[in-house]
């Protein structure tokens, strides 16, 4: 039986800015397996690993101390997951790490015929981390189970941090290299929508990377030139990515308010007041993003309703306009209380993945995205999470994002379908999403 792990807990001056404090603790832990989570006024960093949950298309491999096990999961994986957490011999413990987009798909029932193979890509990767920090109102938290870590930890909080180094842009990166057939993509799936098949579909499309960037930097200057939900930098596995997540999935309390915040309807944001308060109107104004946004707000109600209690769901904020670096969207809020008997996992399941990364009606939506699509999701429209051991839940939709694997980086970025959609628009509404990560990233430092 693996011992019990008790954290020891530390409080220290943390005075500087908490997103260069956590850029600089990555970067001295580069190539340790991290997370470095933003949520609200709290930063966290985590690195190494007590526990270690990852699930594939067959098994939920766990790992934690001398305690190694490979769990072959029937029907859905997610109960098994949440039956491994709950025995953790980890007092106090908070897991963070990734959900696939196709996840959902073992959550239904199992992988459909003609399920493409996809890749060596996990589809949940969590990690209990070995040391933590979380940064809050000038105070850190250590959180460490080594004997040297809160000397070593805090000694990185209180050095004055650097600043990232400039853009500089990437050469030869592209957002509209694949406009033609992205173009071709959307009318297809218009036709699909004229046929009745489907209301609305996600369609999004890849844009390689070319080159190297320094991805710690990157994080760095795209947070300052955002205003995310949450953010995240994370080195899981072999795969590294940054993002600055627009909205969330859903949230689960202790005490059970399940939280989503839907977000469909897109005008660019640029450096022009007057523009922006113009396209805001035009936003507010047209027909086809309040239908877009009108149907995922009732798609996410009812989604609710299937793990709340009857008659406590309610939209607490509709129809209203957030800004998300270089786009601006319509926004709403909805909540419920989790039915008894019911746990965060069980309300995860039921609203992911995300109505506003899929579509309406979600099945028939998420087919049309893996017809339609050129490669698979992955990480893309899937959901950065945190869970913990009181039962609360956090889980922000991954997009906004970069993404690094085998020295390959690329971006993702897609629009929501519906009727009265125009391809050459679409297109152009992918280019302004994308334009959140590219134009802040950075190049690999040569030296």
């Amino acid at each position: 039986m693996t011992p019990r792990q008790h954290y020891r807990e530390t409080e220290v001056d943390a005075p500087h800015d908490p997103l260069l404090v956590a850029a600089r603790l990555a970067r001295s832990h580069r190539g340790e397996t991290q997370v470095v989570h933003e949520r609200g006024d709290t930063w966290s960093f985590g690195v190494g690993t007590l526990a270690e949950i990852v699930v594939d298309r067959q098994l939920v491999h766990y790992v934690c101390g001398a305690d190694r096990r490979s769990i072959v999961w029937h029907g859905r994986p997610l109960p098994v997951v949440a039956a491994l957490l709950d025995g953790l011999p980890v007092e106090g413990w908070r897991a963070y790490g990734w959900a696939a987009f196709d996840l959902a798909a073992a959550e239904a029932g199992g992988f459909p015929d003609g399920f493409p193979d996809g890749t060596s890509t996990p589809l949940l990767h969590l990690i209990v981390p070995r040391d933590e920090v979380r940064l809050t109102a000038g105070r850190a938290l250590l959180r460490t189970t080594g004997q040297d870590a809160p000397a070593r930890l805090a000694a990185l909080i209180s050095e004055t941090p650097t600043g990232p180094g400039p853009a500089g842009g990437v050469p030869g990166l592209d957002l509209a290299a694949d406009g033609g057939q992205y173009r071709k993509l959307v009318a297809e799936v218009l036709a699909d929508i004229a046929a009745g098949s489907v209301d609305k579909v996600v369609l999004s499309r890849v844009v390689p990377v070319p080159g190297a960037i320094d991805l710690v930097d990157t994080f760095v200057l795209g947070r300052l030139n955002n205003t995310p939900a949450r953010s995240f930098l994370l080195d899981l596995g072999g795969l590294r990515a940054a993002g600055f997540s627009p909205e969330l999935v859903v949230t689960v309390s202790a005490d059970g308010l399940v939280r989503t915040q839907p977000l469909a309807g897109t005008r660019a944001r640029t450096d022009s007041a007057a523009e922006n308060q113009r396209l805001r109107a035009e936003l507010l104004g047209d027909a086809k993003e309040i239908h877009e946004h009108r149907i995922s707000v009732e798609a996410a109600r009812e989604e609710l309703g299937t793990v709340c209690e009857a008659g406590s769901v309610t939209i607490d904020e509709y129809m209203v306009v957030k800004e998300r670096g270089t786009v601006q969207h319509l926004a709403s809020g909805l909540s419920g209380r989790l039915s008894a008997g019911l746990n965060c996992w069980d309300a995860f399941t039921a609203l992911f993945p995300a109505i506003t990364a899929t579509g309406v009606p979600k099945p028939a939506a998420v087919a049309a995205i893996r017809q339609y699509e050129q490669a698979p999701r992955e990480m893309y429209g899937g959901a950065m999470l945190t869970v913990d051991a009181t039962g609360a839940l956090d889980a922000a939709l991954v997009l906004r994002a970069v993404y690094e694997e085998a020295g390959q980086a690329w971006l993702r970025a897609g629009a929501g379908i519906v009727a009265q959609s125009v391809p050459a628009r679409e297109l152009e509404e992918t280019c302004e999403k994308l334009r959140s990560v590219a134009a802040y990233l950075v190049p690999a430092r040569t030296s």
